[in-house]
């Protein structure tokens, strides 16, 4: 659930607000950065907004801001044949780096929840033969 501060930081010249979709856009883009993340999950709205063209950068991205803070929840589909726990390290660290370099919110979490792994072309149908093979 995004959320946003009633106070902005305020300067000699106006007000600053960032958005909660911009720090939803970072934290997505920072996370398919990583090597071995196959991409995003996002819920049943992401996916059709993938299919009328669009490309949803804060697809399974979730944020919750306050006047100074952030807190992030990534849910992503990893590659087959990576270390789980090296893939969500790295992303909680560059998710962190990023927000807090481009934003200037102190990052207070990064959650990483793992929803798929994705195969790829030629390992899958391996297992495909493996199960007809059982059924005859």
């Amino acid at each position: 659930m995004s959320t946003l501060a009633a106070d902005y930081e305020k300067t000699e010249m106006g007000t600053i607000q960032i958005a909660p979709e911009v720090i939803e856009v970072i934290a997505g883009l920072a996370t398919i950065e990583v090597n071995g993340v196959a991409g995003m999950s996002g819920g049943f709205a992401g996916g059709i907004v993938e299919l009328l063209g669009r490309k949803n950068l804060s697809k399974g991205v979730k944020v919750e801001v306050g006047q100074r803070e952030a807190a992030v929840d990534v849910s992503i589909i990893v590659e087959y044949g990576n270390r789980i726990p090296e893939i969500a390290s790295e992303i909680q660290h560059n998710v962190k780096r990023s927000i807090e370099m481009m934003t200037g919110l102190h990052v207070i979490e990064v959650n990483v929840h793992v929803h798929d792994v994705h195969f790829k072309a030629g390992e899958k149908p391996e297992e495909e033969e493996t199960q007809v093979l059982r059924v005859k």
